[in-house]
């Protein structure tokens, strides 16, 4: 399977997996190329990728955003250290609906423990990155980031 496929296969997925994990109608946006540094505002997990592809997903939005889905997901306020271990779970959630996705279409993929990051963040080290601007409805916008590591 070619690079390009597993590229196809991995932003299907991680479009899938974001529209079953959110409660709310989600839009997706049309990917776009995206160059490093990638400068995250306030909150967001990374998930690590390892096996037939390696690569880096990265869900970054507000904490009010972050929030309010939990809100929707749970039926209660979650704040400070709940709220961050709630970004964390996300970023797991989605990465498994991902990689079973992906199992499904040929790819065999492990994920590593999320990293959540909190406050203004600049992200360097990848080669290949996609942005995925996200829509929830009545809540806003989160972006998608997977990043692409290619082997020399």
């Amino acid at each position: 399977m070619s690079n390009s496929n597993h590229i196809q296969i991995l932003l299907n997925g991680l479009i899938q997996s974001i529209q079953e994990v959110i409660p709310q109608t989600v839009k997706i946006n049309a990917p776009s190329l995206y160059k490093e540094p990638f400068t995250q505002s306030e909150a967001g997990v990374l998930i690590g990728i390892t096996g037939d592809v390696r690569a880096r997903i990265i869900l970054e939005s507000s904490s009010t955003i972050f929030g309010n889905i939990g809100l929707s997901m749970y039926g209660m306020e979650i704040s400070g250290e709940m709220l961050e271990s709630f970004i964390g779970e996300f970023g797991n959630m989605s990465a498994g609906k991902l990689c079973t996705y992906c199992a499904d279409n040929g790819l065999d993929l492990d994920i590593t423990p999320p990293t959540v990051m909190i406050g203004q963040t600049k992200l360097f080290g990848f080669q290949h990155a996609f942005r995925l601007p996200i829509d929830i409805e009545g809540l806003g916008q989160m972006n998608g980031l997977l990043t692409i590591d290619t082997e020399d």
